[in-house]
């Protein structure tokens, strides 16, 4: 496993696809599109722009990403962020100015620990904050 300090930083000028792998924590800074597997966290700076499917101990995202979250820990939306797929985490922070249009699974097992038990409860939480909410009679 990696120290604690150690972070590989994609740059604000690169632009990468396929899968990233990473020993340690990961911060972006420029785009991705493909798969990006973390055994640290995982940090999207406000200039980033990702595609992708994230799988990591914690995750935040400050930028734009589209795609599917997996974290044994906490994803965390911060203001400014953008995030339009599925978060799957124990903890889910959004905060005030961050725009999330997807679903979440809260669920106290790791998302890598295979099947969950069956019937245990889940909370789901949808949050659109772009689109006004429109009532049919």
């Amino acid at each position: 496993m990696a120290e604690e300090g150690e972070v590989t930083i994609v740059g604000a000028g690169a632009r990468l696809e396929g899968n990233v792998v990473s020993a340690g924590n990961l911060r972006i800074d420029g785009q991705v599109k493909g798969q990006i597997n973390a055994e640290g966290d995982v940090a999207l700076s406000p200039q980033s722009q990702v595609e992708a499917d994230i799988r990591a101990q914690n995750v935040s995202i400050a930028g734009r990403f589209k795609g599917s979250i997996q974290v044994k820990g906490k994803a965390h939306l911060a203001r400014g962020g953008r995030i339009d797929g599925n978060i799957t985490s124990k903890t889910l922070v959004v905060e005030e100015g961050g725009v999330f249009h997807g679903q979440s699974i809260m669920d106290g097992s790791s998302p890598t620990d295979g099947a969950r038990t069956q019937g245990a409860p889940q909370q789901k939480h949808e949050e659109k904050r772009d689109e006004p909410e429109v009532k049919v009679p």
